[in-house]
Parts: structure tokens; C-alpha cells; sequence
């Protein structure tokens, strides 16, 4: 079990998530992925950000802690550089991983419901508070 911090990105009505279609499936993610030793939730967030999305974040407040496989930490984040979906991270770079693909993707807040977003209760979260 390993602990992981992901992003919630908010603009213009759009929060920024991961499309991931892995073995036949389409389901997307927040940007974000395991912490590694020596970092906290938000650093190891604001690095997953910049490798997954390319993006530099400033990181604000916890929005969600799930527990599942260990403990999942959702951060209101904003974009203070870069590029989304520019992203060098290995999810993109290393061919032999075989865990399906990743897209960085700006989805309407109104549609989350409507997506099959991992974990639900956050997108739910996000619906209830920015709609």
C-alpha cells in the first residue's frame, strides 16, 4: 500500500483529469500518483502534476482523503506554468509499461457525474462545490 497525492485543477468550469483506456475500458483519474519516500502529500502532488501534465502548481487545500490501498490525498492546485498536457512521465515515455494510455483532458464540472471518474465521492465533491 502505498500513499499517493493527486491534483484537482479548476478552471474556467473545466477540471483537468487523466482519460485512461486501459484493457477495453475508459474511465479518467485526477492527475497525481504514489509519494515517495522523503516527500509529503502536497510535494509529492506537485511533482506528479509536473510529469504527468507538464504543469508547475501551487498547491493549496486538502479537498478529499480516500482510503484506498493507502491513503489518497486530493489538493486544490492552480497552474502556475507551464503547459498542460505536456507531461514527460514515464506513463508517456516508457513503452514497456503495457498500462494502457493516458490523455490529459479538461472536462466540464457539470459532466463529472456523467463520466465514470476514479474515486466518484471526489468528483461528486468537486460537482457540489464549484457547480
Amino acid at each position: 500500500m502505498r500513499d499517493r497525492g493527486s491534483v484537482v485543477l479548476i478552471e474556467n468550469s473545466k477540471v483537468g483529469l487523466i482519460k485512461r483506456t486501459r484493457n477495453g475500458s475508459v474511465y479518467y483519474v485526477f492527475p497525481g500518483g504514489g509519494i515517495e519516500e522523503g516527500e509529503n502529500p502536497e510535494a509529492g502532488a506537485k511533482r506528479e502534476a509536473f510529469e504527468e501534465l507538464g504543469v508547475t502548481v501551487n498547491v493549496k487545500e486538502c479537498l478529499a482523503k480516500v482510503e484506498f490501498n493507502g491513503t489518497q490525498y486530493f489538493f486544490l492546485a492552480e497552474i502556475i506554468e507551464g503547459t498542460f498536457g505536456t507531461g514527460q512521465g514515464e506513463e508517456y515515455t516508457d513503452e514497456n509499461r503495457n498500462r494502457g494510455t493516458y490523455l490529459p483532458v479538461w472536462v466540464d464540472i457539470e459532466n463529472l457525474s456523467t463520466l465514470d471518474v476514479k474515486p466518484k465521492e471526489v468528483a461528486y465533491k468537486i460537482q457540489s462545490i464549484f457547480k
